[in-house]
């Protein structure tokens, strides 16, 4: 039972599968349209509230080195993924790469663990979304109705109208063409980024060289905590992080990598690449240069246009700006902020259905998600299904104490790419990698140890609610997966010969 549970579909394989007519994707992304996928879903709010909230509470003006911790942290992780994307150009992300190298149950589990990611993420961000357009609609005198808001009405109901209708927009985006997606995402990267750009060179002529002072502020003990909102590793090992100082720094990187996750979800899109094996690694790491680029801007021009100690923690470069007696740019913020968000739920939706459909392909999940649009060539089945699914929850639920789950998720799938490029190495070293992961296995190591670390300091009721998910899955796969796995039925009909 064991060899069934750990056998492994081999990259000729996986690779062969997408050229079946009713089970291929459309081949219509370029590195360009990688990159802006990658810059589309990482930048979000994040950039633009963060940034003065680590900077206030954890490093001072020195959450510019968290920046760079954080990005070089991403960066480990993502020569991972752009090895495996480039030497397995099949969609599915960690799913597929898992598959390849682990085997059938924990290729399962990642793939069931990505599917929980992406769609707390999708409905996260969509709530998110929301919360921005109603504050616009209120400035502008036009109210909705509280009960179509997401705040109970008159009657105890409550639904967010507008995150259910940007989600159902953007899987009907999704159905018509990736190709559509990657032209509207371009368009919206373009706003944002010019937001951020804007933001970056405005902000830089209020830059006080004395908010600077000190740059690493003295440290602080943070106190020890005893119930499961307290981090893994200081309920095991009664360590704390502290704020402030050289730890602080760190402390801060473990926050602000959170505002880097996405660069991942460019993997699951290998299959609709023209030259992935050329295009992926630009795509993967030009990306997050460029975010970590703008982060580390941003973050200076934020603590150099206030104090870090009077920084808001809510939207400190819209209050920077205001300090500064230029009220006019937190307008700009908000409009970044919420027009920037439309990409990184319809790219959170676009990486959960590629994963879906090649679970789907494999027999792990109903073959009935396996087919693609005869017309637009996407996996219309499950971008419809996941897209409904995603509205209903969005619209009902903030689920704001479930967004860490998202987290914890994205770095487990770090975790198991990063032990795969290791395995396939000294399994398959016949294989032609267009890119190669550097310093194999030191790189993959480190980030294995930079990503479990990350891990412990995540609270552990996130730890509690990831355990529970993967118990259903286990339930699932050896209710449903394992018996009709289509490897596993490949197997017993060449037994049977």
């Amino acid at each position: 039972m064991s060899s069934t549970l750990f056998r492994t579909k081999n990259v000729e394989q996986s690779i062969q599968d997408t050229e079946e007519p009713e089970h291929a994707l459309k081949k219509t992304l370029s590195a360009l349209d990688l990159t802006v996928f990658g810059v589309g879903v990482i930048i979000g709010t994040g950039i633009f509230v963060l940034t003065g909230k680590v900077a206030k509470e954890n490093a001072g003006p020195a959450v510019s080195l968290s920046f760079i911790v954080a990005g070089v942290v991403c960066g480990l992780a993502a020569l991972c993924y752009a090895e495996f994307a480039s030497t397995v150009p099949v969609a599915g992300s960690a799913y597929t790469f898992s598959y390849a190298t682990l085997g059938e149950l924990p290729a399962w589990i990642i793939g069931w663990d990505l599917v929980l990611e992406f769609t707390l993420g999708t409905a996260v961000v969509a709530v998110g979304w929301s919360g921005y357009i109603s504050s616009l609609l209120d400035n502008a005198g036009w109210h909705l109705p509280g009960y179509l808001s997401g705040r109970e009405g008159t009657h105890g109901f409550g639904f967010d109208i507008l995150a259910a209708a940007l989600v159902l927009l953007l899987t009907a985006i999704l159905v018509i063409g990736v190709k559509l997606s990657a032209r509207v995402t371009q368009l919206v990267v373009a706003i944002k980024v010019t937001v951020v750009l804007i933001v970056i060179i405005a902000g830089a002529f209020f830059v006080s060289g004395a908010n600077y002072q000190p740059f690493v502020p003295k440290e602080q003990a943070v106190p020890a905590g005893g119930t499961l909102k307290a981090p893994l590793i200081q309920l095991m090992f009664g360590w704390a992080p502290s704020n402030f100082g050289v730890m602080g720094i760190f402390t801060a990187a473990s926050v602000v990598f959170f505002a880097f996750i996405g660069f991942d979800i460019v993997a699951t899109t290998a299959e609709e690449t023209k030259n992935p094996q050329r295009d992926m690694p630009r795509g993967i790491l030009g990306s997050l240069f460029i975010c970590t680029a703008l982060y580390v801007a941003v973050s200076v021009v934020v603590t150099g246009m206030q104090h870090y100690s009077r920084l808001s923690v809510d939207a400190p470069l819209a209050d920077a700006f205001k300090s500064a007696g230029h009220p006019w740019y937190a307008g700009v913020i908000s409009f970044g902020a919420a027009v920037g968000l439309t990409t990184v739920c319809m790219i959170l939706l676009l990486g959960q259905t590629r994963v879906f459909f090649a679970m789907s392909r494999d027999g792990l999940l109903p073959r009935f998600f396996s087919h693609v649009h005869p017309r637009f060539k996407t996996p219309h089945r499950p971008t419809i299904l996941l897209g409904v699914v995603i509205a209903i929850i969005a619209g009902f639920t903030s689920l704001s104490e479930l967004a860490e789950l998202v987290n914890i998720g994205t770095l487990f799938a770090f975790i198991v790419v990063a032990i795969g490029v290791i395995i396939l190495r000294r399994t398959r070293p016949d294989l032609h990698r267009a890119f190669r992961t550097p310093f194999v296995p030191v790189v993959p190591i480190l980030s294995v140890c930079a990503s479990l670390w990350l891990m412990l300091n995540l609270p552990a009721e996130t730890w509690v609610r990831f355990a529970i998910w993967l118990v259903v899955g286990f339930f699932v796969y050896f209710l449903y997966g394992r018996s009709h796995s289509r490897l596993g039925r490949q197997e017993e009909t060449t037994v049977g010969r």
